[in-house]
């Protein structure tokens, strides 16, 4: 009862990122406005960064070791790449100009699963996921609030919309827990599936909209989000 308690919390507050990082975008916007514009698009290449080591330095570790260091992670990170391409395509997130959004979705849920796997499996870095993915949440909230509302909608219908993402986290942590606590090869394989998905992710509409020119602010935010998540690591004893 207690580790299904955790798993409610960690991933609660991890989603609470989502609209706590939409309310700071519902500031008023910065003057001048390159001001705004460099700190935007630091935020996307921060939240770009986390998920990059998110990857590198939890995701991909975990979920080979999970797998017992089975050739079955390469077509199990390709597949995952594969897939997020094709819901991309099925969606239009191009052309709906809201890829923020429904990447951080795409992310956010995988990721709370492999949690509540963590969490079945005693994990001693599932808290460290749960640090990571709110991490990352923060500046995809602000961005994502942004392209909601460059799209019409109003501020309260945007927060409203943010906020109910939140229970996303508390689902998908209950599910990994109570599905994939005795499966530990099944748990390691979605980590690798969502490794190859988020990647896709990072480079296909991530790091494109970070990109400014002439600037440096946004490649620096890319390599402080990936410290981060070398950091957390390091303190969780990586």
């Amino acid at each position: 009862m207690n580790e299904i308690l955790t798993i409610i919390v960690l991933t609660a507050l991890a989603g609470a990122c989502i609209p706590l990082g939409g309310l700071l975008a519902s500031v008023e916007r910065f003057r001048p406005h390159w001001l705004e514009r460099e700190f935007r698009h630091f935020l996307i290449a921060l939240g770009g960064g986390i998920l990059l080591g998110a990857v590198a330095v939890v995701l991909v570790p975990e979920g080979k070791a999970l797998l017992g260091g089975s050739l079955w992670a390469i077509p199990l990170f390709l597949a995952g790449g594969l897939a997020f391409f094709a819901i991309e395509r099925m969606l239009g997130l191009r052309r709906r100009e809201a890829p923020q959004l429904m990447g951080m979705i795409l992310d956010f849920v995988p990721e709370a699963i492999a949690l509540g796997g963590m969490m079945a499996s005693e994990s001693p870095i599932a808290p460290l996921l749960a640090l990571l993915i709110g991490l990352q949440n923060l500046p995809e909230g602000f961005n994502a609030y942004r392209e909601l509302r460059d799209q019409g909608r109003t501020r309260h219908a945007t927060l409203t919309t943010m906020s109910a993402l939140v229970m996303i986290g508390p689902a998908a942590g209950l599910a990994g827990y109570l599905f994939l606590s005795d499966h530990p090869a099944a748990l390691g394989g979605i980590m690798l599936f969502a490794s190859g998905g988020i990647l896709y992710l990072i480079f296909q509409d991530i790091a494109p909209q970070s990109r400014l020119a002439r600037h440096w602010g946004p490649p620096l935010g890319a390599v402080l989000g990936f410290s981060l998540a070398l950091f957390s690591r390091m303190l969780a004893g990586g």
